[in-house]
């Protein structure tokens, strides 16, 4: 398994897909659907991409654990990297969320499925903080560099100093805090939209941090061990080419291949230069996400990697009985070896 890029993700594919209304005020990302377009059609268009991005990603030999959402009060369902991460070691944690309306995208199932088939042993709850107006929404309010284990985050009421320096307390990441803003001095609302940090690469609009000092300092931090930094544009945000994440995928053969998800527009915005850097370590999966990009997020915040161990799969039931069948009979080999499970299949 790679430290960086999970070979495993979870996807909410939500019935009910619209830009959540509770979150435009501070989401200058988030557009507006179009003049005369319903629900419905908003909400079938929105299943047609979700399925499109899931099917990329397992072309690409990653594992994809899909959960359906009919529950048509969660419009942001399809984000759940906001609610959830998980990390080495058998550890998730589960955040607090600023819009009410969010808060119940916490699943329980999610949690059960990665206590059943991964090493899981411990689960961090942040959200009893959301009484306290203090939030810190996952990584999409961070983004983790777990080679390096630092955590960088953008401020904002979303992502709040106080419950990163306590996340990494608890995860053992070095907290790297910064202001962000937009042409216009609006704050950045998610640091995941303006930096992507991959095993050998790193996308991020260095140009929104007005402080040269600690522009710097994120600069220097993040090619400390040889990283390629590839500054993006604020106008290359906007087609949300920062919103990206690597991940560990197989070839047919089963050999490792690293891949660059995004959307396709985002791809579209990179230039020729761009595009190179990032194909000396990765090979960019991109998959055109139109209607949920008026959510504000992107492949990105669609994406929760699992960083844990998978546990052992059990034994089909016939190749059981099969083994203990051969112990029975003959438990050693002519040489006095065991009898393995190549043997059966042989």
């Amino acid at each position: 398994m790679s430290a960086q890029a999970p070979s495993a993700v979870i996807l909410v594919r939500a019935e009910r897909f619209v830009p959540n209304p509770a979150t435009a005020a501070d989401n200058a990302f988030q557009r507006d659907v179009p003049q005369g377009q319903s629900d419905d059609t908003t909400s079938h268009k929105a299943l047609a991409e979700m399925d499109a991005l899931a099917q990329a990603l397992r072309d690409a030999g990653v594992r994809v654990h899909v959960f359906p959402d009919e529950d048509h009060t969660r419009p942001d369902s399809v984000f759940p990297n906001n609610w959830l991460s998980t990390h080495a070691g058998g550890y998730v944690a589960v955040y607090p969320m600023y819009a009410s309306n969010r808060r119940h995208e916490r699943r329980a199932d999610v949690l059960e499925m990665l206590k059943s088939e991964y090493r899981c042993q411990t689960i961090v709850d942040y959200s009893g903080l959301e009484p306290d107006g203090i939030f810190l929404e996952g990584t999409g309010a961070m983004v983790l560099d777990h080679v390096s284990r630092v955590a960088y985050m953008a401020v904002s009421h979303r992502a709040d100093t106080h419950v990163l320096e306590r996340f990494c307390s608890d995860f053992n990441y070095e907290p790297m805090a910064f202001e962000a803003v937009d042409s216009d001095g609006v704050p950045v609302y998610h640091t995941n939209v303006i930096a992507c940090v991959g095993t050998e690469v790193a996308m991020i609009a260095l140009e929104m941090i007005p402080d040269e000092h600690r522009r710097e300092q994120v600069r220097e931090r993040l090619t400390v061990n040889g990283r390629t930094v590839i500054a993006l544009t604020e106008e290359q945000v906007r087609e949300f080419a920062g919103n990206a994440v690597e991940l560990c995928g197989r070839t047919p053969e089963g050999r490792r291949r690293y891949i660059m998800a995004m959307s396709g527009r985002a791809r579209r915005s990179l230039r020729p230069d761009q595009v190179a850097a990032i194909e000396e370590s990765c090979e960019i999966v991109a998959v055109d996400i139109p209607t949920i990009e008026l959510a504000g997020g992107s492949v990105r915040c669609m994406i929760a990697g699992i960083h844990l161990d998978r546990r052992p799969v059990a034994a089909e039931p016939e190749l059981t009985e099969a083994v203990e069948a051969i112990n029975e009979e003959h438990p050693t080999t002519p040489d006095g070896q065991d009898v393995s499970m190549a043997d059966v299949n042989a």
